[in-house]
């Protein structure tokens, strides 16, 4: 799930982007309403995190502009106490749901998750291939019964790949899909993931190469060129570390 959080306080908009990273969800921050529309266009978000008393842009014209566009976002409006009962129990045109100002991070967190699944279609809560389990829910994975421990990343990865069902799926739909817009180093950090990824998996190779077109889940039979690990992809650890940012455990029997 990828979400923008357009909040003007900076420590408030850190904290909920923090706590949505550990149920591994993507998070990009915007503090100005005049920056919105333009990553909402560019950004393919499931779930807007929007105050409503932004500098700039408010929050309903930032929702009027949506609606106008067709954006499939859904959003949850923040608004102040001190706007008054009118505003607490209306979330504002364009609004999908609203949070009153303070909030716990569990009642937003589960208003996140509930927009999140009704923006996309329903997936199953398991997936599995080559024997590799994902418990999407649980955020738990498995191969051949043996726990895996994910970092979110490499959870992220692992499932888009799972979700695939043997179909490529090119580095830049990776990076669409697990890392944040402000990832450095893009395809570096692709590279690492998956060869961290890899070695966790263990053998037989799962994980295949595809020359010039991306990365499929193969049937773990490990042969061919395209099960083989490169050199870039192998490696952990060191200065590419910079591409994939600070990871954050997800999950029982994840790290």
């Amino acid at each position: 799930m990828r979400v923008l959080v357009v909040e003007a306080d900076e420590l408030l908009a850190d904290m909920i982007a923090a706590g949505l990273r550990r149920a591994a969800i993507a998070v990009d921050i915007v503090h100005d309403g005049r920056a919105a529309p333009t990553a909402l266009r560019l950004g393919a978000y499931d779930v807007l995190v929007l105050d409503r008393d932004l500098p700039g842009l408010p929050g309903d014209e930032i929702c009027r502009q949506m609606a106008e566009q067709g954006l499939p976002t859904r959003v949850l409006m923040l608004t102040a106490s001190r706007t008054g009962r009118a505003h607490v129990e209306d979330p504002g045109p364009g609004a999908d749901d609203h949070l009153t100002k303070p909030f716990v991070h569990e009642e937003l967190l589960a208003r996140v998750l509930a927009l999140g699944r009704r923006a996309r279609p329903a997936l199953p809560q398991i997936i599995e291939r080559a024997g590799v389990t994902v418990d999407t829910a649980r955020r738990l994975a498995v191969r051949d019964g043996r726990p895996l421990a994910l970092s979110r990343t490499e959870f992220g990865v692992l499932e888009v790949l799972l979700r695939a069902q043997g179909a490529v799926v090119s580095g830049d739909e990776l990076i669409e899909e697990v890392w944040e817009e402000h990832t450095s180093y893009r395809i570096n950090a692709v590279r690492v993931a998956l060869g961290k990824l890899r070695a966790k998996l263990g053998d037989p190779p799962v994980i295949e190469t595809v020359p010039d077109a991306g990365y499929r889940l193969g049937d773990g039979a490990g042969t061919g060129e395209g099960a083989a690990r490169t050199g870039n992809e192998a490696g952990t650890g060191g200065a590419s570390e910079a591409g994939v940012g600070p990871e954050a455990g997800v999950g029982q029997g994840l790290v």
